[in-house]
């Protein structure tokens, strides 16, 4: 008899595949002459797709909270429930040879994480809460920090002018968070408004990490809410902590 996943090796696994099938389908789309609305679309339906088939089959008891799926009632009083962005970036998805896209898995177990998992297919890495991502060193004299590709978040205006940042780019929550896991980048914070399933699995990996993780203005991060809005979030290096949220508040 074929032994049972446990909850990090089910939620690395579905990050991973799913982001192969979400290259396959974007390389035979482009080929094929697709629009680029039409790769989004399909993206989209197929990550969700299949991971609503895995769910139900592997942990058919569990509530799920998905962008793209449909409210599941379950999860207001349940003790397990899978946050996921089955795809994450879908406008960079859509761009041809961009790689800062991602797909987020997360377990979140009556008042914490239980696993979870973020996947860069594009660059063929998955980081996981087991085994968690090494902690990478800070080698810098200044920080770097990297933000939205169509929009500077006031919170990091502040960090950025406060800290004497150098600052990057890049498209989705999940390819910002894991340049901060794997040391491309020091300090990643957004303030313009996001869903508990933009940052769910990204925090729980940095967690596992060792980064420090809270809202803005240092409070913990709640998740399973009833109301999915979760706008705002701090994900650094936990020497940079007191200086990140001294430069947002004084």
């Amino acid at each position: 008899m074929p032994a049972v996943e446990s909850d990090a090796q089910l939620a690395t696994r579905l990050a991973t595949e799913t982001g192969h099938k979400l290259l396959q389908l974007r390389d035979e789309m482009f080929t094929a002459g697709a629009s680029t609305w039409d790769v989004k679309d399909a993206g989209d339906a197929i990550a969700q797709e299949y991971l609503s088939s895995e769910f139900a089959k592997h942990r058919p008891d569990d509530a799920v909270l998905s962008e793209e799926g449909s409210e599941d009632p379950r999860r207001f009083g349940a003790d397990r429930v899978w946050i996921v962005d089955p795809l994450d970036g879908t406008r960079e998805y859509g761009e041809p040879g961009r790689m800062d896209w991602a797909v987020h898995v997360a377990l979140w177990h009556t008042d914490r994480f239980g696993a979870a998992a973020v996947s860069l297919p594009a660059i063929d890495k998955t980081f996981s809460t087991d085994p968690a991502s090494p902690h990478p060193p800070f080698t810098r004299e200044r920080p770097r920090l990297v933000t939205s590709r169509n929009r500077a978040p006031y919170a990091a205006v502040l960090i950025a002018e406060g800290l004497e940042c150098d600052a990057f780019r890049l498209g989705s929550a999940g390819a910002k968070a894991m340049s901060v896991v794997m040391g491309e980048a020091d300090i990643y914070v957004h303030d313009g408004g996001m869903y508990q399933w933009d940052s769910a699995a990204p925090v729980a990996v940095a967690d596992a990490a060792g980064f420090y993780t809270s809202r803005i203005d240092g409070s913990p991060l709640v998740y399973n809410d009833r109301d999915p809005w979760l706008p705002d979030f701090i994900l650094c290096r936990p020497e940079l902590a007191d200086p990140v949220l001294k430069a947002l508040w004084g």
